[in-house]
């Protein structure tokens, strides 16, 4: 064979781009297959297992029938920009021009995208909280970025100033912001986001803040959006969502809103990625933003009752658990029931208990440093309470013990 033939050859065996090459299944697809082939109760993957309001729903169903099924415009429908831009004035006094400071996006997990793809120069560096929400390393990656982590501990998962100071370099241009907080459930308090403001402002940094819990908050904890600080809303480009708060994560309708050079460059980006979407659904999730904030403050009312009834039926368990601030997580830690790895517990749970959960091991740099997440394990709590009572039964009635 030819030197020519023996490359075109091994190209065809093995050939993705370096760039997703070492990427492989996401965690959660690999936790998810285990469930259904075991199966165990899935407390891993964060999804709902209840629909949003039937109101939604019916709206959505409206559109379709009245001939909403064509393109959107790529920035997205009138309608859903001008409702978010009301959102944002109604709940945190955020003044916003829809046409210009709002886009529309698949979900918040394209709004990730084209935004570090649009921000982030080849050698950037991009400050992160540890641990994060998967798709932001391979976002970094994919921009050409270079991470640099500022890890939440437990057991409060505290931002801590100094260690996010530390992480600044002359070549960081970004910091990329989750309150509240995938996976560890932390609600970041007005004093860190002081420091966060703080830190971008004399380094001149942009902020991406992802936002996707924001109406998800537990025990009367308010969400305080940075770009409402002096001196945030020229350099913070705010992420969001419908999904989680109105439990349609399906339907993957989300949205980034702030400076317009800022979303036109998410604009730029996303523009070659999926450029719209949605058609039907961004009319009904507008409405359901009009609609106030009933339905995602039941909402969280029943995730905290939800939230409890996990962490009380974890810690019977003998597991050591951390009670989250809100969010759809609870995270445990395995360490004193002798496990190596998180990693090692989770795959082994769903034959010992019938149960999934997410190693949280996945979601830090290295989860061997001191205070990391190697012995951590997430748990989904966006699940009807029969279902979490029939996750805590197995628990209860299963050896644990490594």
């Amino acid at each position: 064979m030819s030197d020519h033939a023996a490359a075109r050859a091994s190209r065809a065996a093995a050939p993705a781009a370096a760039r997703v090459a070492g990427m492989g299944e996401t965690i959660f697809a690999e936790m998810s297959a285990l469930a259904v082939r075991t199966g165990a109760v899935n407390l891993g993957q964060g999804f709902p297992d209840t629909d949003g309001p039937p109101e939604l729903i019916g709206a959505a169903v409206d559109a379709l029938r009245g001939g909403a099924n064509q393109y959107a415009p790529g920035i997205g429908v009138p309608a859903l920009r001008h409702a978010i831009a009301r959102h944002q004035q109604r709940r945190y006094g955020i003044e916003l021009d829809p046409d210009t400071q709002v886009v529309v996006t698949t979900g918040c997990t394209e709004a990730i995208a084209g935004a570090l793809l649009g921000l982030v120069d080849p050698g950037d560096e991009v400050v992160v909280l540890e641990p994060y929400y998967d798709s932001y390393t391979a976002m970094i990656d994919f921009a050409g970025g270079v991470r640099r982590p500022v890890t939440l501990r437990a057991p409060d998962f505290r931002l801590d100033p100094a260690e996010l100071e530390a992480a600044v370099t002359d070549r960081t241009t970004l910091i990329l912001l989750n309150t509240p907080h995938n996976p560890t459930g932390r609600v970041l308090d007005a004093d860190e986001l002081a420091a966060v403001a703080r830190v971008a402002q004399e380094h001149d940094l942009i902020v991406v803040t992802d936002e996707v819990y924001e109406h998800l908050t537990f025990d009367g904890r308010p969400h305080l959006p940075l770009a409402t600080l002096p001196g945030m809303a020229e350099r913070t480009l705010t992420l969001s969502s419908a999904g989680k708060s109105w439990s349609v994560t399906g339907w993957k309708v989300g949205w980034a809103t702030g400076p317009a050079p800022l979303v036109a460059a998410v604009t730029s980006a996303k523009q070659w990625l999926t450029f719209t979407s949605g058609s039907p659904l961004q009319p009904a999730v507008a409405a359901a933003l009009d609609a106030g904030d009933a339905f995602p403050t039941a909402l969280a009312h029943d995730l905290q009752a939800q939230r409890d009834q996990l962490v009380d039926g974890l810690r019977a368990a003998g597991l050591t658990t951390y009670v989250p601030e809100g969010t759809y997580f609870a995270t445990t830690d395995v360490s004193s029931l002798g496990w190596a790895s998180g990693g090692d517990f989770c795959r082994a749970l769903p034959e010992r208990a019938g149960v999934v959960a997410i190693p949280s091991e996945v979601f830090y740099d290295d989860p061997d440093v001191p205070g990391s997440g190697r012995h951590l394990v997430r748990w989904a709590f966006c699940k009807r309470p029969e279902v979490i009572a029939e996750a805590v039964r197995r628990l209860a009635a299963a050896d644990l013990r490594a």
